[in-house]
């Protein structure tokens, strides 16, 4: 059983809200979390003694453990989440508003009472390194024993972020009530003009994480707008050539284009020598240095990650992270009390599914949940970067904008210039399916797959990173890629997974100055033999379909951006507008040559 220790600050502005809030949810206790690891051993064996994990084989998973979420609870809620500023036109037309001050009052009728009979955890934490400028600093109170474990893997929590702290006002105030966990009562809201997040009726990480898509993207992004900077939704890697030449690679993917695979790539055997390593795989915090580069951190401190499809063929640095010391959710149970996905090799028995029921071999129902996770501390990864923590941020190279496209989209694309590179993420998407839409093939625009990361207006948010441009002497290049695109037959005419390493080495040596590339009406595109594909087991002629510009696919695509930029209204720079008709143009005389 956790003691309650003396309040470990004296921060005035930090112990007045803690007791209103205190004083609103109206828990039977407050503690204070100290993120040492003797707390953490004992808020494990509370979770368990709870049923809230379940601890996993010792021998197969060491200091592992297993966890369920609600049946009704497994994935971020983009529904039901809010920016709430004091107009809807600073939230812009891709994010759901309400009234900041609707919205304290209707969550603060769900809050009343919500913690009776729990604890409410109070958690200070830090984002980034405690000795970076780049590091944000929060405070998440909580009642779930799951969201305190968790964020100590995906933060640093306690002592180390009050001392940060000091006696000053400038943290993040997070209140988190999984209550009831009632869909219909329901809410992840984000106050950007006052650094505030509530959230409440969900236990899933997504939404009870603050530190994660709440405060590192959503507040993170509405702050950078103002303090010139960016915060986005990016995989960061480093790449060694055998010559010890280091490049540092920036990444934004919708979801299931192959972000986190890319960030724990690793090298087919041809390219002997070169290093992959992992800086991180899902949150970048970019700055203008003194030297006119533009440097980023990834302020997270392990992986929250989805599960299934991830194996030894498709990542097998993220499988050898998970041997120990991890938290899995809504994954399956075996009989032995290891875990199991679909993506991983059959099951030697039958299963205890995500939901807790029997699960027989050879069923046609998913064994783990879709989005089931895992977290895993960041030293776990064998491939981590020397760089990973260092303060000051890495100097970028490249920027990656990704799609998921099964025509169309280029293998890979240079862009022209900074403006154009901007153009083309905000433009990027991916195919959507029937099992979420009900309409296989509909283009769903993710802009710098941020679409439900962006704390304000998307169209600002577009003039925001254009007006970066003028920040920097030295700004790295941009590419569009596409690991996706399919023969008319169905097949995919690019192997992806490792064999990536082949377009990065590309985009390594243009940013580089030193690689051959087409000009297309588009963009600059390697021609099949600008790419080194020794010991590939594909053909040229399919790799030349995956980066042949179609002039006809590419006219009806620019002028769905028409369409995009009309949804998005007024706010889109003219500079957008004026390189789509650019682009048109010279897609039309193209045509007509």
């Amino acid at each position: 059983m956790l003691v309650a220790k003396e309040t470990p600050t004296t921060n005035r502005h930090l112990l007045s809200w803690v007791n209103e809030m205190a004083r609103m949810c109206k828990p039977d206790r407050v503690y204070w979390c100290d993120g040492s690891d003797e707390e953490a051993r004992l808020l494990t064996q509370e979770a368990v003694a709870d049923g809230v994990l379940i601890p996993l084989d010792p021998d197969k998973r060491p200091g592992s453990y297993y966890s369920r979420s609600n049946p009704n609870d497994v994935a971020r809620t983009e529904e039901l989440t809010f920016v709430c500023t004091p107009t809807k036109a600073e939230a812009g037309p891709t994010n759901n508003w309400m009234d900041p001050e609707d919205a304290r009052r209707k969550l603060a009728a769900i809050y009343d009472g919500a913690m009776k009979g729990r604890t409410m955890f109070v958690i200070p934490y830090l984002m980034g390194s405690p000795d970076s400028p780049f590091a944000m600093l929060g405070v998440e109170l909580t009642d779930s024993i799951y969201v305190a474990l968790n964020m100590r893997i995906m933060s640093k929590i306690g002592t180390v972020a009050l001392e940060r702290l000091g006696g000053s006002n400038d943290f993040n105030r997070g209140l988190h009530s999984v209550a009831d966990c009632d869909p219909e009562r329901r809410y992840v809201t984000h106050f950007p003009q006052d650094n505030t997040i509530w959230s409440v009726g969900s236990g899933y990480g997504g939404n009870a994480l603050l530190g994660k898509k709440c405060l590192a993207l959503r507040i993170a992004s509405y702050r950078a707008k103002h303090e010139g900077w960016l915060a986005e939704h990016m995989m960061l890697l480093e790449a060694e050539s055998p010559e010890g030449e280091t490049h540092f690679i920036a990444g934004a993917f919708p979801s299931a284009s192959g972000k986190t695979n890319l960030a724990m790539l690793v090298p087919p055997p041809e390219f002997a020598g070169w290093k992959v390593r992992t800086i991180g795989d899902d949150i970048a915090w970019m700055r203008v240095g003194d030297d006119g580069r533009l440097y980023a951190v990834n302020p997270e401190f392990g992986f929250f990650g989805v599960a299934p499809g991830t194996n030894y063929d498709t990542n097998p640095n993220a499988m050898r992270m998970l041997e120990h010391d991890c938290i899995f959710t809504n994954v399956a149970l075996t009989a032995d009390r290891d875990v199991w996905w679909e993506g991983m090799d059959a099951p030697a028995s039958d299963l205890i599914d995500w939901r807790g029921k029997p699960w027989k071999r050879g069923s046609k129902e998913p064994a783990a949940h879709p989005n089931s996770r895992f977290t895993a501390p960041m030293e776990n990864n064998p491939a981590l970067s020397r760089y990973a923590k260092d303060p000051r941020g890495v100097p970028i190279s490249a920027i990656l904008f990704g799609g998921r496209r099964s025509t169309t989209i280029p293998l890979v694309v240079e862009s022209f210039n900074w403006t154009h590179g901007v153009y083309l993420g905000a433009t990027a998407g991916a195919e959507t399916t029937a099992a979420i839409t009900g309409a296989v093939g509909r283009i769903r625009r993710d802009p710098m797959a941020m679409l439900a990361f962006i704390g304000y207006d998307a169209g600002t948010y577009f003039a925001h990173w254009l007006s970066m441009f003028g920040r920097m002497s030295r700004a790295p290049k941009i590419f569009l890629v596409n690991w996706f695109r399919k023969s008319d037959d169905g097949t995919y005419l690019w192997p992806g997974y490792g064999q990536n390493m082949r377009v990065l080495k590309w985009i390594i040596d243009r940013a580089a100055g030193r690689a051959g590339a087409m000009e297309t009406p588009i963009g600059y595109t390697p021609r099949v033999g600008d790419l080194d594909l020794r010991g590939i087991d594909t053909t040229r002629e399919a790799i030349a379909a995956a980066l042949r510009v179609d002039p006809d696919e590419w006219t009806k695509e620019l002028e769905a951006h028409a369409d995009w930029f009309e949804k998005l209204g007024g706010t889109v720079p003219e500079a957008l507008r004026l390189q789509r008709r650019l682009l048109l143009a010279s897609l039309k005389a193209e045509l007509t040559n």
